[in-house]
C-alpha cells in the first residue's frame, strides 16, 4: 500500500474530529459577558451570566410555531435551603436576606425557615455556565455555593442545576441538585416552575392547569390571596398524584387569542413536599421539593420538564415517557434522565 493511501484513513479521522458536534441549522449557541444564547428550530432561549441568575431568563423562551413568549420571570428558578419551622427565635442573629416572615399574604401561614442563602436568583449575582454541546442537543450547567447560613448551620452547601435542550422538541429537560453541608429532617429547595405569570387581570392567560386541582379560569386571579388561601399542594395533607404538572393557558392580550400551553412537569410526583399557586400582583407558582431527612453529606434532587405543548394530552403523553425519574447528566456524548 502506497504512503498517500495510508494517510487517507488518518486524514478522516483528523476532519471527523474536528467536525463540530451538530450542524448550524439544528442549532446555535452564542455567548456574551451578560448570556449565553440558545437557538434550535423550535425555541429561542437565554441563560442569564448576571444580574438575575439561574433558569432560562424571563421572556427569552421564545416558541417558534406560535410566537409565544414565557410571561413572568424566567424558568426553573431557584432560591434558598430551607426547611419547616420558625426563624422567630433568632432573627436577630439572620442576615437579613434569610429572615422569612410568615402569616401574610406572601408566604401564607405555615412556618418555614431559611438554612442556607442568598436567594441565587437575586442574590448570586453572577454564573460561569459550562456549555455542552452534544450531536442533537445543547446543555447548560450552572453551579453556585450557598454563603449565607442561619445560626449554628454551615455554609457551602453545592447548588446544581443542568437544563438541556433537545433539537426538534419545544420543551427543555432540566435538573436541581443540592448536595448538603448541613442536616436536618426536612430539607427543601424553594424554586419557580415552570415560573411565575405577570398579567394585568388576566390578559395574558385564560386559565391554570395544575394536575392535582384541574383547570382554573383566570377569573380567579384577579385579587391577591395567600399561598395557602387556595390551590395549595401539600404533600403531607394531600394524595400524591399520578402525575405532577402545572401549566398555564397563554394569551395573547392584544387579540385575546388563546395561544399554546406553556407547562413545568416534575417528573418524580413524590419529591413535591408543597406547591404554591396563587395571586400576589402576579400568579406566583413556587414548588418545593425535598422535604425529607436528609444528613450533611447526602444530596437530594427534581428533574423537570418545561416548554410548550397544544394541549393538556400532549403534556401527559410527554409525562409519562419521561416519568419516575429525579436526576439528569449531559456530556458530549448524549445526555439522559437518572433516577
Amino acid at each position: 500500500m502506497t504512503r498517500a493511501k495510508l494517510l487517507v484513513p488518518v486524514l478522516l479521522a483528523y476532519l471527523v474530529a474536528l467536525t463540530p458536534p451538530a450542524d448550524a441549522e439544528d442549532y446555535s449557541v452564542a455567548e456574551d459577558d451578560e448570556q449565553v444564547s440558545i437557538a434550535t428550530a423550535q425555541l429561542e432561549a437565554a441563560v442569564r451570566k448576571r444580574g438575575y441568575v439561574s433558569g432560562v431568563a424571563r421572556q427569552s423562551f421564545l416558541d417558534k410555531k406560535t410566537g409565544f413568549r414565557d410571561p413572568g420571570f424566567g424558568l426553573d428558578i431557584s432560591d434558598w435551603i430551607m426547611e419547616p419551622g420558625s426563624d422567630e427565635a433568632y432573627r436577630d442573629q439572620l442576615d437579613p436576606e434569610l429572615v422569612y416572615p410568615f402569616g401574610n399574604l406572601y408566604h401564607g401561614n405555615l412556618p418555614k425557615r431559611s438554612i442556607e442563602g442568598p436567594q441565587i436568583c437575586t442574590r448570586a449575582k453572577e454564573m460561569s455556565p459550562e456549555i455542552i454541546r452534544g450531536k442533537d442537543f445543547v446543555a447548560v450547567k450552572l453551579q453556585f455555593r450557598y454563603r449565607t447560613a442561619a445560626p449554628g448551620k454551615k455554609t457551602g452547601s453545592l447548588w446544581t442545576q443542568v437544563m438541556v435542550f433537545p433539537v426538534g422538541k419545544r420543551y427543555f429537560v432540566s435538573m436541581d441538585r443540592i448536595d448538603a453541608v448541613n442536616s436536618s429532617d426536612a430539607m427543601f429547595l424553594r424554586i419557580d416552575m415552570p415560573g411565575h405569570v405577570k398579567h394585568s387581570r388576566g390578559d395574558r392567560f385564560s386559565e391554570i392547569y395544575l394536575s392535582y386541582h384541574g383547570k382554573i379560569p383566570a377569573s380567579e386571579f384577579l385579587e391577591d390571596f395567600p399561598p395557602d388561601g387556595k390551590f395549595n399542594y401539600r404533600r403531607d395533607r394531600d394524595p400524591v398524584p399520578e402525575r405532577f404538572i402545572r401549566a398555564v393557558h397563554l394569551r395573547d392580550p392584544e387579540t385575546g387569542k388563546d395561544g399554546p400551553w406553556l407547562g413545568g412537569m416534575t417528573l418524580d410526583p413524590a419529591v413535591v413536599s408543597e406547591a404554591w399557586c396563587h395571586q400576589r400582583g402576579y400568579v406566583c407558582m413556587i414548588e418545593e421539593f425535598g422535604g425529607r431527612p436528609i444528613k450533611a453529606g447526602e444530596s437530594f434532587s427534581g428533574a423537570f420538564i418545561v416548554g410548550y405543548f397544544d394541549s393538556l394530552d400532549e403534556m401527559n403523553r410527554v409525562y409519562d415517557a419521561h416519568k419516575g425519574h429525579t436526576g439528569l447528566e449531559a456530556s458530549p456524548d448524549g445526555w439522559k434522565l437518572t433516577r
